[in-house]
């Protein structure tokens, strides 16, 4: 029996370690995927705050290693399913374990939506982007293309036009879902080209991202040469077993607000997983050590 058992070994997760291990409790930490979470894809984090210049992986490592040092055990599985008997959480893994303890902090995270082409997984971190605050910095004076219709697509080409030397737009419909005045504001920007009814169809580049192939409605194609692919079509959160435990919204996200609360006493939501307006490193980590926090309160109540 562990005092908190934590799903997601990602910033937010293993923040929400080191808070509850420094409270005197016991932790398990579950991850089904890369301990460190998806900022290990990113070649570099320089808004971090205290660490000018870190590799994902390497920063990544860092929290795991500081985890560690405090006392987190660590299981590499997949959780299956979750149920609450009385004050027990008890929690399942794909390779048939099973754990058990007083307060649960789900921090399952959302995966982005990728194109499904071949050559994307190989290029994450190579070319291939899926955060323009994070890695925009990356590619100033740079081409880099955009991928998506909504808002995020449009404030990510918008980001990046005001370093990059140039953007394309590159959506498979004419019209956007996003606001009219960031499309408006994007074609009025001598840098930005817009890609309509398109696709992409293909990743150019074998180590590093060097272009994009495109093909629109009308089965014409065209290579575009660039340095950077931002993806922006969405992002899914992996909460689909939680949603007995836990409020979810119309996008499947955890339905809780900065407290990290939900309707269940002892379970608790941290990151990405959370509805929320930011999904940033500095957010996670601030998510994680409230939901440590709420849930050692919680297992002091239960012994008082």
């Amino acid at each position: 029996m562990h005092d908190i058992i934590i799903i997601g070994g990602g910033p937010a997760g293993l923040t929400a370690a080191l808070y509850a291990l420094r409270a005197g409790k016991s932790v398990l930490v579950i991850e089904k995927s890369t301990f460190g979470g998806q900022i290990t894809w990113s070649p570099k984090v320089e808004n971090f705050p205290g660490i000018p210049s870190v590799s994902g992986a390497e920063l990544g490592d860092k929290f795991t290693a500081q985890a560690l040092e405090q006392g987190a055990e660590l299981e590499l599985d997949e959780v299956i399913s979750v149920e609450v008997d009385g004050d027990i959480k008890r929690v399942k893994t794909d390779f048939g374990g099973t754990f058990e303890a007083k307060a649960l902090i789900i921090a399952s995270g959302a995966r982005p939506r990728t194109l499904g082409i071949p050559g994307e997984e190989e290029l994450m971190g190579a070319g291939v982007c899926f955060c323009a605050v994070c890695d925009g910095a990356f590619y100033k004076g740079r081409e880099v293309a955009v991928n998506g219709g909504g808002n995020s697509a449009l404030q990510d080409a918008m980001l990046l036009s005001d370093t990059c030397s140039k953007v394309y737009l590159i959506h498979r419909r004419d019209t956007f879902r996003g606001e009219a005045k960031l499309v408006e504001a994007l074609r009025a920007r001598d840098n930005v080209e817009f890609v309509l009814n398109s696709s992409i169809t293909a990743l150019l580049g074998q180590d590093e991202l060097c272009g994009i192939r495109v093909a629109d409605s009308e089965g014409s194609e065209r290579e575009i040469a660039v340095d950077g692919l931002f993806i922006a079509i969405g992002h899914a959160p992996d909460n689909g077993i939680f949603a007995s435990l836990i409020d979810l919204d119309e996008g499947g996200y955890a339905d809780s607000d900065e407290s990290c609360l939900t309707k269940t006493p002892g379970v608790f939501v941290a990151g990405d997983c959370r509805k929320k307006a930011v999904r940033q490193l500095t957010t996670a980590a601030a998510d994680g050590s409230a939901a440590a926090l709420a849930a050692c309160r919680y297992i002091d109540s239960l012994e008082n």
